[in-house]
């Protein structure tokens, strides 16, 4: 096509008729054709049909696709076909090619006599508008002055006001501890939970737990493969955790370590101004006393935007506690689920 344009140019130029008004006439620029005389007239635009030595024709392409599809391969995957073709001293293309060739036909289907793999990705929006609603806990492992030997901090934080409400260190990790400290948390607290997250671990995922859990008909959530912000409230926790002045590099033992953890959620809950909290401890957020404390701050600034609302330019004053509704987004629910 651009190569009859060319032509076509020369001959309106024979007689008579400037390039310029012949450019006008057909909706191309002069600089086009400049380019096309001085580069060529290949198309080299990404994605422009060209030709590709190495890429299979279209009867190739369909010789491949039917071996594939005959009794002896149609149950295999492409990595076996071509491997077996191999070892019949045949090669077609690479297993890649085929796997693409079957996708460009629709035919990657899930054709095995078990379901179908389910997709978790969709998430299920909750509101959390109080304590004790939604916990989620997690296991870390805490260094000790052996090298490989590792203890395991068992922590459960409320998604509402991010206190946390029971913790146990422990020599391993296994769901019979986890379900005993589930246990002394809702004795303690004379309260059941509605939801309880956690990730996809041994012992998140054990019996002994699952068990104790659906006997007082908990629903249980869980994180999605590989997706650790599902549960990043106790992700967030373990890094304030270990990122703190005073952490220790590593535990003497078991008495050591149950000794500062203690000490460092004295601080967390009762000290520490939590910046999702709008600068509140959790336990503050927890009894209800933010809501003094939040209305002491908003009249300061009011009274401070009286006096001199020109240090406000946009006129926008900032107003403390207004986001104290947290949306949690779950992904996967079992199913004795509410």
């Amino acid at each position: 096509m651009r190569t009859e344009i060319l032509d076509y140019l020369v001959e309106a130029k024979t007689a008579g008729v400037s390039s310029r008004t012949v450019c006008a006439l057909i909706g191309i620029s002069t600089r086009t054709i400049q380019n096309w005389r001085c580069r060529g007239t290949v198309d080299k635009r990404k994605g422009s049909a060209r030709f590709v030595a190495h890429r299979l024709s279209a009867e190739e392409e369909q010789r491949f696709f039917d071996l594939a599809n005959t009794a002896r391969f149609r149950d295999k995957s492409a990595e076996q076909i071509v491997a077996q073709l191999a070892d019949e001293n045949e090669y077609l293309a690479s297993a890649s090619t085929l796997s693409r060739i079957l996708r460009k036909r629709a035919a990657m289907e899930h054709r095995r006599e078990s379901k179908k793999p389910a997709n978790n990705s969709r998430q299920q929006p909750i509101t959390v508008t109080g304590p004790n609603q939604l916990w989620a806990w997690d296991i870390t492992w805490l260094r000790t002055s052996v090298v490989g030997l590792f203890l395991y901090a068992y922590t459960i934080i409320d998604v509402y006001d991010r206190s946390i409400v029971g913790w146990t260190i422990e020599l391993n990790e296994s769901d019979e501890h986890a379900a005993k400290l589930f246990a002394r948390v809702i004795r303690d607290l004379k309260v059941i939970t509605e939801i309880i997250h956690a990730d996809n671990g041994n012992a998140m995922r054990g019996m002994t737990l699952a068990v104790f859990l659906d006997m007082l008909c908990i629903s249980r959530s869980y994180s999605r493969p590989r997706c650790s912000n599902d549960n990043a409230f106790i992700e967030s926790w373990h890094k304030t955790l270990k990122y703190s002045v005073g952490y220790p590099k590593c535990f003497q033992d078991i008495k050591h370590a149950r000794a500062w953890y203690a000490d460092f959620i004295n601080w967390y809950n009762n000290a520490h101004l939590h910046s999702s909290l709008d600068y509140v401890t959790p336990i503050q957020c927890r009894t209800g006393a933010a809501l003094q404390i939040y209305e002491r701050r908003n009249q300061a600034i009011v009274s401070a935007y009286t006096k001199n609302p020109l240090r406000w330019r946009q006129g926008k004053v900032r107003r403390y506690g207004y986001y104290r509704v947290e949306t949690y987004y779950r992904p996967i629910l079992s199913k004795n689920a509410a």
